[in-house]
């Protein structure tokens, strides 16, 4: 499984983003995708995951603000940032969960500016 994120940017405090993870491969064995970001300093943490089926689950920080969803079609998940906050900057990431393994692609960084 290969992941591409994108849509990273710098956008000021109450601004929105989109972040798009194309993933291609062996794409037919994923279970979960997920966004993960990294602060500076900090460990990474799991901001949002959606399975399969649709279920979706996102960290307390995030919820009401963040909204994740895929596109089966395009094999794509997005992560729909709005009232966005300094801190929720940080380099974000998409990870894929399959019974094989976890995968991950390239980070792109979300700068928000007070």
């Amino acid at each position: 499984v290969q992941l591409q994120a994108s849509g990273g940017g710098l956008v000021q405090a109450g601004g929105s983003l989109r972040l798009s993870c194309a993933a291609s491969g062996s794409i037919f064995s994923i279970k979960v995708m997920g966004w993960y970001r990294q602060a500076p300093g900090k460990q990474r943490e799991l901001v949002a995951h959606i399975t399969s089926i649709g279920g979706t689950n996102y960290v307390d920080s995030v919820k009401g603000r963040f909204t994740i969803s895929r596109d089966n079609a395009k094999n794509t998940v997005y992560l729909q940032m709005n009232s966005l906050k300094p801190e929720d900057t940080a380099v974000y990431s998409c990870g894929a969960i399959t019974p094989g393994g976890s995968y991950w692609g390239q980070g792109t960084l979300v700068t928000v500016s007070s």
